[in-house]
C-alpha cells in the first residue's frame, strides 16, 4: 500500500471521522453562542454572570475539550491513513473512540461522577441540537462502540500486549520513548511500589541516571547546556517516565517549570548561571507558589520579600511545595511591593539553598518545614514551608524588575500543564498495563477474567481513552512548540487526561476486586496517583472556568 493510496476503507473511516468531528465543533459553536447571550452585559461577558452561571459555562468548556479531543482523533486517523499506519487496532480505537465520545456529547459528558454536561444546560435542547447529528454523526455511533468492536480490541490487546497501537509519531520520538521505556522497566518499576509503600524519596542514583539521560534539559536550548527538543518530545518522556512511576515523571516538571520561568523572564546572567545546572541535573529545583488558604486566588498572596541591602529577605508559609527538601534552587513567588494588593505587586526570586536529608530537611538559617503526609504521588514529598527572614541574593530578582511575578508564573502553565496530561496519560497507561495482565492471569469459573464481557468492555475503554488522552496531549505539545498562545489547548489536554487516568485507575481496581483493595498491589497506588492530578496545575474546576472564559471572550 503506497502513503497516498490508503485502503477504501481506512478512507471511508477518515471521511466519517472528519465530517463527524465538525459536526461536533458546529454543535460546540453554536452552543457557546447560546450561553454568551446569558452571559453578555453591555457588550461584554460579565464576570459575575460567568461565575453565577458556573455549570452551563463549565459544561460548554467539557463539550469544547470533547470536540477537540474528536478532531484530534479524526486528524490521527487522517495522517495514519495516507502514510499506510492505519492498521486494525488504530481503525477501532478511532472508531469505537469517536462513536462513544459523540454520543456523550449529545445525550451527555460526565464532568466529575456526580455532574453531567448535557445540551440542555447550553440552551440546547435535544430537538434543536438534532440537527447536528449529521448522517456522519450517525454512522459513527451506530457502528463505533458495538459490542463486536470492543470484543475484538480486547482480542488484539490480550495478542499483541497493552500498547498495540501506532501514537502517530515519527520515528526520533519513537525512539525517545523505547530508550525511556527501557529504563523505567529496569530502574523504576521494579521498585516504585516499595518506594511508595515506604514513602521514600526516589533514590539519587536514579536521579543521576535520568539527568545522564537528558530528561531535565530536555527542552533548555542547547546553548544553555540543554537538548533543545521539542514540547512534544517532553510529553513522550513524562508519559513513559509515569507510566513506570509518576514521581519519576514529575522529577522533570520540577526542571521544566524553573526552566521556563528563567528563559522566559530571566536576565542574560541568570540564564547563563542557572541553566547549564538545571539541564545536566547539578541543580534540582523546586517551585514555590502556593500558600495556605489562597489556592488558585493568586492574588492574595501573602508571603513577602523586603530588600535588605544586597539581600532579599524572605517571611511567610507556603504549602504544597514538592521535593523542596533535595532541592538547590526555589522559584519563590512573593510580594515585593507591599502597596499592591493584587498581582501587581508579586516578584519572583530564585531561592538557592543546601540539599537536606530526611534527618536535617532544611539546613540553612530563615526556612524550615513540615512534611504532609499523602496518599499518593510520593517519591519526592511534599512539604509546608516557613520563611522567617531566608536570605536571597539581590541579584537572584527573576528579570530584575520587581512586579513582573505573576506574569512570568502565566508564561509556565502551558507547558506546566501539558506535561500534567502526559503525565496523566501515563498513569492511564499503566493502569492498563496491570488491568490486563491482571484479568489475563486470574482464572474465575475456568476461565481468565477477559473472557467475561463487562471485564473486556472496561479494559476495551480503557485502551480507547489513553489513545485519546495521548493526541489530545499532543496536539496541545505541538501548539506549544508552534510558539504560539496555547493555555486553551493546554487546559484541555489537563482537564481531559485527568479524568481518564482517574476513570482508568478506578476501573483497573475494581478488576482486580477485593486484591485492587489491598496495598501489596500496584494498582492501588495508581489510584491514589491518578487522584492527584485533576487537582493540581489547577484543579479540574478552575481549568474549566479558564477555558470557558476564552471561548466566550473570543467570540
Amino acid at each position: 500500500m503506497s502513503a497516498s493510496s490508503p485502503s477504501a476503507p481506512a478512507a471511508d473511516l477518515v471521511t466519517l471521522a472528519r465530517e463527524g468531528a465538525a459536526s461536533a465543533a458546529d454543535l460546540v459553536a453554536e452552543a457557546s453562542r447560546r450561553v454568551r447571550t446569558r452571559l453578555v452585559e453591555d457588550g461584554r461577558v460579565s464576570g459575575q454572570k460567568l461565575e453565577a452561571e458556573q455549570h452551563a459555562t463549565h459544561a460548554l468548556a467539557w463539550a469544547a475539550t470533547y470536540a477537540i479531543a474528536l478532531r484530534e482523533l479524526a486528524a490521527y486517523a487522517e495522517r495514519l491513513a495516507a502514510e499506510g499506519r492505519l492498521g486494525e487496532a488504530e481503525t477501532l480505537l478511532v472508531r469505537i473512540g469517536m462513536g462513544e465520545y459523540l454520543e456523550q456529547l449529545f445525550s451527555g459528558i460526565p464532568m466529575s461522577q456526580l455532574e453531567t454536561a448535557r445540551l440542555a444546560d447550553l440552551g440546547l435542547p435535544a430537538r434543536e441540537a438534532a440537527r447536528f447529528r449529521t448522517d456522519a454523526v450517525e454512522s459513527l455511533i451506530e457502528t463505533g462502540n458495538t459490542t463486536g468492536n470492543r470484543a475484538r480490541l480486547v482480542a488484539i490487546l490480550r495478542e499483541k500486549g497493552p500498547s498495540p497501537a501506532d501514537t502517530g509519531l515519527d520515528e526520533t520520538l519513537e525512539a525517545i520513548r523505547g530508550e525511556m521505556r527501557r529504563f523505567a522497566e529496569r530502574e523504576v518499576e521494579p521498585h516504585a511500589h516499595g518506594w511508595h509503600m515506604r514513602n521514600e524519596y526516589i533514590p539519587m542514583p536514579v536521579v543521576e541516571q535520568m539527568a545522564e539521560l537528558g530528561v531535565f534539559g530536555l527542552t533548555i536550548p542547547e546553548e544553555f547546556g540543554g537538548m533543545g527538543l521539542s514540547k512534544v518530545s517532553m510529553c513522550v518522556v513524562s508519559e513513559e517516565l509515569s507510566r513506570a512511576y509518576i514521581g519519576v515523571g514529575s522529577l522533570g516538571t520540577r526542571s521544566e517549570i524553573a526552566a521556563e520561568l528563567i528563559l522566559g523572564g530571566g536576565t542574560d546572567e541568570q540564564k547563563a548561571r542557572f541553566l547549564p545546572k538545571i539541564a545536566s541535573g547539578e541543580l534540582l529545583p523546586t517551585a514555590v507558589f502556593t500558600e495556605p488558604n489562597t489556592g488558585s486566588d493568586l492574588a492574595s498572596l501573602r508571603t513577602r520579600a523586603v530588600k535588605e541591602g544586597e539581600t532579599w529577605k524572605v517571611h511567610g508559609n507556603k504549602t504544597w511545595i514538592t521535593h523542596p527538601v533535595r532541592a538547590d534552587i526555589m522559584t519563590i513567588l512573593v510580594r515585593t511591593i507591599p502597596e499592591e494588593k493584587g498581582y501587581k505587586g508579586l516578584s519572583m526570586l530564585i531561592g538557592e539553598k543546601p540539599r537536606g536529608t530526611d534527618a536535617d530537611p532544611f539546613p540553612v538559617e530563615g526556612l524550615t518545614g513540615g512534611e504532609i503526609e499523602v496518599l499518593g504521588y510520593r517519591g519526592m514529598k511534599e512539604y509546608e514551608l516557613s520563611f522567617d527572614g531566608f536570605a536571597v541574593r539581590g541579584d537572584n530578582l527573576l528579570g530584575g524588575v520587581e512586579g513582573r511575578g505573576f506574569t512570568q508564573l502565566m508564561q509556565t502553565f502551558e507547558s506546566a500543564r501539558i506535561q500534567t496530561a502526559a503525565r496523566a496519560t501515563g498513569v492511564a497507561q499503566s493502569a492498563l498495563d496491570v488491568a490486563l495482565r491482571y484479568a489475563e492471569e486470574r482464572q474465575q469459573f475456568g476461565k481468565p477474567l477477559t473472557q467475561f464481557p463487562r471485564v473486556a468492555d472496561k479494559i476495551a475503554m480503557m485502551a480507547v481513552e489513553v489513545a485519546i488522552a495521548r493526541q489530545i496531549t499532543y496536539f496541545a505539545g505541538r501548539a506549544k512548540d508552534e510558539g504560539t498562545r496555547c493555555d486553551l489547548e493546554a487546559g484541555m489536554a489537563k482537564l481531559l487526561a485527568a479524568r481518564i487516568a482517574w476513570s482508568a485507575a478506578d476501573n483497573a481496581v475494581q478488576i482486580h476486586g477485593g486484591n485492587g483493595f489491598a496495598l501489596e498491589y500496584p494498582v492501588s497506588r495508581l489510584l491514589c496517583d491518578a487522584r492527584i492530578l485533576s487537582i493540581f496545575e489547577g484543579a479540574a474546576e478552575i481549568q474549566a472556568q479558564v477555558i470557558a472564559r476564552r471561548l466566550l471572550e473570543s467570540q
